[in-house]
């Protein structure tokens, strides 16, 4: 076995750290640990929403739409992800929310891969 390959299922590892897949959080040993990017695997329900707007964002963020619709709220523009492969992109400093229209699957990547930046 190579300690540098790591094969998995997105659908179960996600359960295990939130959603995310690959980033600065995992432990150094594992192939997923990366400080330069966040991938998240996320499952959301019909009616999950963020609980609060997120503001000061430090990284840049890719959203491709795997299944579901997904609504991406961003300062003065509502983005609606409705079918398969849409996607958003957003820069560092641009405040966001979200809501799952439907049940939803998406594919976020995040960079870079800030170690103690979490939003509440």
């Amino acid at each position: 076995m190579n300690d540098s390959v790591y094969v998995g299922n997105a659908g179960r590892d996600a359960t295990l750290d939130r959603g995310w897949l690959l980033g600065h959080f995992k432990d150094a040993s594992d192939p997923r640990h990366s400080e330069d990017v966040e991938i998240k695997w996320g499952v959301h329900p019909r009616g999950d929403e963020r609980a609060q707007w997120v503001t000061g964002e430090k990284r840049t963020t890719l959203q491709v739409l795997i299944s579901g619709r997904f609504r991406v709220e961003l300062p003065g523009r509502s983005v609606l992800l409705a079918e398969q492969g849409d996607y958003v992109v957003w820069g560092r400093g641009v405040d966001h929310s979200w809501c799952a229209e439907e049940e939803s699957v998406l594919l976020t990547v995040r960079w870079p891969s800030v170690p103690g930046y979490q939003v509440p």
